[in-house]
């Protein structure tokens, strides 16, 4: 089985919402870099970044000439995860629909998965 679809999915609004970043961006980058760190008080909080290096151990994931790289060390963290982009009123911003975690924080910035 392919590694990348096991780890994450990416929803066409979260596409699209790549597309019209890296646009703003001009040449300068071709994709984007996910992962985790430790942060908060649940355990771990997600990253984004425009794309940079790839590493020769990362998850690479493309579509319509959008790459979106996951680190490697972030794979168990977002293994199975959605990722969608949200539109709301007074509110715009990706959304980790990950049916591993089993607590986060008040503020929902970082989150702890069940161990497995």
């Amino acid at each position: 089985m392919d590694r990348k679809l096991e780890v994450l999915t990416v929803t066409k609004r979260a596409m699209d919402r790549f597309d019209n970043l890296l646009s703003s961006q001009g040449n300068g980058s071709k994709g984007f870099r996910i992962g985790v760190k430790q942060m908060g008080c649940s355990d771990m909080s997600y990253t984004m970044d425009f794309l940079g290096e790839i590493k020769s151990d990362d998850i690479i994931i493309e579509s319509n000439d959008i790459m979106i790289v996951v680190d490697l060390s972030a794979k168990k963290y977002i293994e199975g995860t959605e990722l969608d982009w949200l539109e709301k009123k007074l509110e715009s911003k990706f959304v980790f629909n990950n049916p591993n975690v089993v607590g986060q924080c008040g503020c929902g910035e970082s989150f702890k998965i069940k161990e497995k």
